[in-house]
């Protein structure tokens, strides 16, 4: 392996305009972060990695490679890109097993995530390396959020997220389990000991549901909750996934390397939204894409479809009144998720819109002082490298909200 990491690393011509780097959500130094590498500064490497994106282990793995930094290499115009993923998970690996993080003199200021998935962990270690003294408040028993309930083992191994857990303890990062903003207590208890911000990144976790018949049958079920223990499913040999996003792609993978023997993934209009690759894993490992069927109703025996069909937009324009029955033993739904709005409605002064997000400015604040929010709570189901990029905005904004604070 090392010996293609570092054959695909000089097939880089370290362009004067790279068009790889803008074509990365957060910007990542490509052309520097290989330069350092082949002049064996592998640690310098992953540190101007690190400190660009904390989660660039992550990213390199489960980014959508060839619609950002990949797809925009200069190589790919007549050839094959560099496989830039394949440098940057190297690098990155190499350097969380041996980081040493420089840290600021601690300032006394407390400071609260809630959420530790890749929103909460950006956020915590940016405010740790500040000075500030962060504590994580995590729903679950474990942290990653996404990361681990969200994305299947074979393309993020969750030994990777446990070692973000190592970072943040090694930068001070208190990290309270099992506890849901908005149960026990809420932003107002925060405040009222002593948190001077808060951060608010809770995700999306709640499944859109398709609101047809037959919907609460126990063969039926949402693959967000599938993909966070799949083991407890029991499947039977024919499923289908309703969907066309990587959700979709990962529900339909997981279930065919648990068993499923026919796996079909049926798409409401007649193109999918899930990332190319991801798509052709999928078709690859044996899952059969069915297009311009809108599901009507679930029965006992599968799923009752009705042909669709779409204009140039690929937006359905017309659906037929004659549904027939598609069999199977097991249906996935994996149209979309929402946020948990517990801690959003129950939170004074804090403005939601028609989605069910939280309002925020630019830098992440929202409607009630000193409550900021990142990531998919605020823009919806989105990649990981863009939970990043907004989350480190949000982390300098809450670093400039509390330099400006009034002195107690």
């Amino acid at each position: 392996m090392a010996h293609n990491v570092i054959a695909e690393a000089k097939r880089c011509l370290n362009c004067k305009k790279p068009l790889c780097r803008p074509g990365c959500p957060v910007n990542t130094p490509i052309p520097e972060m290989i330069s350092l590498f082949l002049a064996g500064e592998i640690q310098k490497a992953g540190k101007i990695v690190f400190e660009n994106n904390p989660l660039s282990v992550i990213c390199s793995l489960v980014c959508n490679h060839g619609n950002q930094c990949q797809g925009h290499c200069v190589r790919g115009i007549k050839g094959e890109p560099v496989e830039i993923s394949t440098v940057e998970y190297f690098v990155s690996s190499y350097y969380i097993d041996n980081v040493e993080l420089e840290k600021a003199e601690p300032n006394g200021i407390k400071v609260a995530v809630v959420g530790a998935g890749p929103a909460g962990i950006t956020i915590a270690i940016k405010m740790a390396q500040l000075g500030y003294d962060v504590t994580i408040f995590e729903s679950k028993s474990e942290i990653g959020g996404v990361l681990r309930y969200g994305i299947p083992d074979f393309r993020l191994p969750k030994a990777i997220v446990d070692k973000y857990e190592k970072i943040l303890r090694k930068l001070g990062v208190k990290i309270k389990f099992n506890i849901t903003i908005g149960k026990a207590f809420g932003i107002e208890e925060l405040f009222r000991d002593g948190f001077k911000a808060i951060s608010i990144g809770t995700g999306v976790n709640w499944p859109v549901t398709l609101n047809i018949k037959g919907e609460t049958l126990g063969h039926v079920h949402y693959g967000v909750h599938f993909l966070k223990n799949p083991e407890v499913y029991e499947l039977g040999d024919k499923m289908i996934v309703i969907g066309a996003g990587n959700v979709a792609m990962d529900v339909a993978r997981t279930a065919l390397r648990r068993g499923v023997s026919d796996v079909k993934v049926v798409v409401r209009s007649d193109r999918y939204t899930a990332s190319e690759e991801e798509k052709e894993y999928a078709e690859i490992e044996g899952a059969e894409f069915i297009f311009n069927k809108a599901p009507v109703e679930i029965t006992g025996e599968g799923v009752m479809f009705a042909d669709t069909v779409c204009d140039e937009n690929h937006k359905v324009i017309h659906t037929s009144d004659k549904p027939e029955l598609m069999k199977a033993d097991t249906v996935m739904i994996c149209v979309s998720q929402r946020p948990s709005n517990l801690i959003l409605t129950q939170t004074k002064g804090l403005e939601i819109n028609e989605r069910g997000l939280a309002k925020i400015q630019p830098d992440g604040s929202t409607t009630r002082e000193g409550l900021f929010a990142s990531g998919d709570v605020v823009r919806g189901a989105k990649t990981v490298v863009e939970a990043v990029e907004t989350s480190k905005r949000v982390a300098y904004a809450m670093d400039e909200y509390l330099k400006n604070l009034p002195k107690d």
